[in-house]
């Protein structure tokens, strides 16, 4: 098999056909994930009890499964029986889980091979995945699979990576306002946000539980489907046919571009519409406006009570005090101490305020107000999904400065606010930029429900945009 190639759907029907053994898979993708230490890809690599069910699968395994075999990777804040879960921070890098989470138990039951546990931004309050609590290369912060002085994106930093490398062909990260797809898009691999609630949460260290959901990465759309109908059930999705597709873009969602990433969206909406796309323009009055009163008031105050709740049921006794006092990271040390802990939100002009009465506001009005402007948009314009570029610039340098609160806006500009909204996006590769040979994506949303449908059309336009070059 060509690694450089392979994908999950391959690999499945190669061990189900008796071509390959899950034992060599297995073994390569653990040989890779040591070639590239410097990637910072894993926080653990679970070489023995990956070898043990890959020869188990080869001994008896039943062939018929789904991912029966495969090697799969999992973000370190999703529970893995027997494996560390950290969620990227000091304080639980001890803790290990009894029982795996219902996303990894159905992976798992469908005959995946779990080889290790992704490195990720600290508690997934960030977009860089610069983490300075856990490295295995010399530098902290994961490292972008195309070039290693970038970042790979966060807060799914691991798992973005690693696919981009060609370690695994896919795995799960968690997404809050853009966590699947930031990762994905930077490092040239397919993603799924699924609709809030496709997905069951319960095992996985939280934000909010407004807005985070699990989701599957992988190499390509195709393999991003089989790891939904594995997650979510239902039956194979058939390709969609592109002449009845039809898809709006908002024009301020093209700001702050950079030039390849302008020129890569600009081709790709010419080739989606040469390939008999229709593509219309739209308006979505007050977009930001809505986002900006819904995305921090609930993220930020969802974060105190969903993560007590989640240390309580972790057993180890830890307070969100103790967690927060071992935080590693500055960005999200200041975060958490200066908004989360105590409980606060910056008001307009600065100053720091209560954030019960914002909070109450974004979750009884603002955000019925912005799922009430996608609904509108989707059903007065008969849009399948509305297009953009899933982050405004390819990928930047990895240091401190790339966890700035400026550079968290920006890569998430576009994400957040369907995240906010609570409807499914998928991310898919469309090119190496001109210039700085590094992936860019698109992504396209849609209404609340339709998770098939936009990926029977990722999994067409995979054949239009092709897969990228692996990294030299």
């Amino acid at each position: 098999m060509d690694f450089d190639q392979w994908t999950l759907t391959q690999a499945a029907a190669d061990l189900r056909a008796g071509k390959v053994t899950s034992t060599a898979l297995t073994t390569e993708a653990l040989a890779r994930a040591k070639a590239n230490t410097d990637l910072n890809a894993f926080v653990t690599l679970d070489e023995a009890g990956a070898l043990k069910a890959a020869a188990a699968f080869d001994a008896a395994g039943e062939k018929t499964k789904p991912l029966g075999g495969v090697p799969i990777v999992i973000k370190d804040n999703i529970e893995v029986a027997g494996l560390p879960c950290s969620a990227g921070t000091p304080a639980l890098k001890d803790y290990i889980p009894k029982t795996n989470a219902p996303v990894v138990a159905k992976l798992r039951a469908a005959g995946a091979i779990v080889i290790g546990k992704t490195s990720m931004h600290e508690l997934a309050f960030g977009i860089s995945g610069y983490n300075t609590a856990f490295k295995t290369g010399a530098e902290f912060g994961v490292r972008n699979a195309y070039d290693r002085a970038l970042i790979a994106g966060g807060s799914s930093s691991g798992t973005g990576a690693a696919i981009g490398a060609r370690i695994v062909a896919g795995g799960l990260g968690t997404d809050t306002g853009g966590s699947v797809r930031v990762p994905a898009a930077l490092n040239g691999c397919a993603s799924l946000r699924p609709t809030v609630g496709r997905y069951p949460q319960q095992g996985i260290a939280p934000i909010s539980h407004t807005r985070d959901t699990a989701g599957p990465m992988a190499a390509t759309m195709a393999d991003v489907a089989l790891l939904d109908r594995v997650i979510a059930g239902g039956d194979e999705i058939a390709p969609a046919d592109l002449k009845q597709v039809r898809i709006g873009i908002v024009r301020s969602m093209l700001t702050n571009l950079d030039a390849d990433t302008d020129a890569a969206f600009q081709a790709a909406i010419a080739k989606m519409t040469t390939q008999g796309v229709t593509v219309v323009d739209i308006e979505m009055p007050q977009l930001a406006e809505l986002n900006a009163q819904v995305s921090f008031p609930v993220a930020l105050y969802e974060a105190y009570d969903d993560l007590v709740a989640y240390l309580k049921h972790t057993g180890t006794g830890l307070s969100i005090e103790a967690l927060a006092q071992a935080i590693s990271s500055a960005d999200v040390k200041g975060t958490y101490d200066g908004l989360v802990i105590p409980r606060k939100l910056p008001a307009p002009d600065g100053t720091l305020v209560d954030a019960k009465p914002i909070y109450d506001a974004a979750i009884k009005t603002a955000r019925p107000a912005l799922q009430g402007l996608y609904s509108r948009t989707f059903a007065n314009n008969r849009l399948d999904a509305i297009a953009f570029p899933t982050t405004p610039r390819v990928a930047i340098a990895s240091n401190p400065e790339s966890s700035s609160f400026e550079n968290f806006g920006l890569f998430i500009q576009n994400t957040d606010p369907g995240s906010n909204a609570g409807i499914p996006g998928i991310q898919i590769p469309i090119a190496l930029g001109d210039t700085s040979k590094l992936p860019i994506g698109l992504e396209l949303d849609g209404p609340a429900g339709s998770d098939r449908r936009l990926l029977a059309i990722g999994m067409t336009l995979d054949g239009v945009f092709g897969r990228l070059p692996p990294p030299h």
